[in-house]
């Protein structure tokens, strides 16, 4: 297994329904990530990209959006509207934006568990820590052992299965993945993942779309 050193950070996604994501609050401010904007920090009564703070309350806050109050956590998935009840939107296309210094970043989930990613197109497999594993829920120790050459050298990894990826409103399903006892910041999105769609780069951004 291999994880290239070279790591991206996506900065938007394309998804069908405006979501919303809370990273924080501090003071009766709330600090929002609107369709994968840069988080920003709206003050309760103010209004960001059509979404209206209306109350901040330790790691929760209640926001409008389209008329419809919601409640959102820090650490929740992005909370979405505008989509059906009951219906499961499938995506085929995510478009990544360039940010400093050429990375990208991704908020997204594993196994429905809310996950930040950045891709790197060198990784063979999605990759994450020990830690990242154990927050997911993956018992990751009865995966496959294997052992991998990281730039500190061969470590040993578990080779396993993940359920569900996600990023927008795109899921994709028995992805492989590995995980390091070594201590990773985020979590690699390789090519277990990337290679389910055809990539393109222009101007500063990539656009994956699903492979039929």
């Amino acid at each position: 297994m291999r994880l290239s050193p070279l790591l991206l950070l996506l900065a938007s996604a394309i998804a069908s329904a405006q979501s919303v994501t809370l990273t924080g609050t501090m003071g009766g401010k709330a600090l929002l990530i609107v369709d994968g904007s840069a988080p920003k920090i709206v003050a309760v009564g103010d209004s960001y990209q059509g979404v209206k703070v209306l109350s901040t309350q330790g790691d929760t806050a209640v926001v409008q959006v389209e008329g419809k109050r919601m409640n959102v956590r820090v650490g929740d998935l992005p909370a979405s509207v505008g989509e059906q009840a009951g219906s499961a939107p499938r995506g085929d296309k995510i478009v990544l934006s360039a940010g400093d210094g050429g990375h990208f970043m991704a908020q997204g989930s594993i196994n429905g568990k809310a996950t930040q990613f950045m891709v790197d197109t060198g990784a063979t497999t999605v990759a994450m820590g020990a830690s990242d594993a154990a927050r997911i829920g993956l018992d990751y120790t009865s995966g496959k052992p294997v052992r991998m050459n990281t730039a500190n050298g061969a470590t040993l990894g578990y080779l396993l299965k993940l359920n569900s990826v996600r990023i927008g409103d795109v899921d994709v399903a028995n992805v492989d993945a590995i995980v390091t006892q070594q201590a990773m910041p985020y979590v690699l999105l390789g090519n277990s993942f990337l290679t389910r769609f055809s990539m393109r780069k222009d101007n500063g951004q990539m656009t994956l779309e699903r492979r039929y």
